[in-house]
């Protein structure tokens, strides 16, 4: 599901929404940079532009995982999933891609465990399934994947589970299909599907963040996935400023106090360094 903001904002100076900054990497660094060196508790959501320098491919674009791979976008659907033997063997040899497997956390990943040695994230929620925050170090109390992460397994007939790993390497010997080896039960990542419920608590978690923050920084995402999204709508309505670091357009544009338009890796570690 896809949520979108619509609607006027009247610009406050209280709220620090005044002089939002875009495509400007002098003044939109300075000031981005300004704002968050004065904040405590930073509530943050990255999505995949953070990703990007770690060489993890979309899923929509010219050489998008999808794009390459029909079926297996059908299997992000879990009513396809389950009834439907070829998406799953689709899915499953997605999930081989060196690109997936082999990802290492970039800059702008370490930049955010550096946030936390600070004592100055609050909560770091992410709509990735990549897994590269726990690889950084993000603490696991601090974390909240609400999309799930490609690194677990679970049989949806018995609940047993693991690491992925175990599974792909069943793949990778020839078992296109792979079942549970407790109950033969179908097998799946635990990445949230299409249809399927999102993490116990997840969006508790992200609305407490921001209810708890004094700043809300977004990182790599358009913000137009709901509900997740409504971590930004959240902290306008509570009067605390916004940071955008992502390239293109937002629906936090325009009320924003500062936005950045640069290669993550590059910037996010100016901007969370300790001052």
């Amino acid at each position: 599901m896809t949520a979108r903001y619509e609607g006027s904002l009247e610009v406050d100076d209280r709220t620090g929404r005044r002089n939002t900054v875009r495509g400007n990497r002098s003044g939109g660094l300075e000031s981005a940079r300004q704002i968050l060196s004065e904040a405590r508790r930073i509530a943050v959501l990255t999505g995949a532009g953070i990703s990007t320098d770690a060489g993890i491919p979309d899923f929509r674009g010219p050489e998008g995982l999808w794009t390459l791979n029909p079926a297996a976008e059908r299997a992000s659907t879990i009513d396809n999933y389950l009834r439907d033997t070829e998406a799953r063997k689709a899915a499953w040899r997605m999930r081989t891609d060196s690109r997936l497997v082999d990802a290492r956390p970039t800059a702008g990943h370490r930049a955010l465990v550096e946030l936390e040695a600070q004592g100055r994230l609050e909560h770091l929620v992410t709509q990735n399934i990549d897994g590269l925050h726990q690889r950084a170090g993000t603490s696991a109390a601090l974390l909240t994947e609400v999309h799930g992460s490609i690194d677990g397994y679970v049989c949806v007939s018995c609940g047993a589970g693991g690491p992925v790993s175990v599974v792909v390497e069943r793949v990778r010997g020839g078992e296109e299909d792979p079942r549970c080896e407790d109950c033969g039960g179908i097998l799946k990542t635990t990445v949230v599907m299409f249809g399927e419920m999102l993490p116990a608590g997840a969006m508790q978690r992200a609305d407490s963040a921001v209810d708890a923050a004094d700043l809300f920084l977004a990182v790599g995402t358009t913000l137009e996935v709901g509900p997740v999204n409504a971590m930004a709508f959240r902290a306008l309505q509570r009067g605390i400023p916004t940071v955008v670091v992502n390239r293109g357009e937002t629906m936090a544009d325009g009320f924003a106090a500062a936005k950045v338009e640069d290669s993550i890796s590059d910037v996010l570690p100016e901007l969370l360094a300790a001052h």
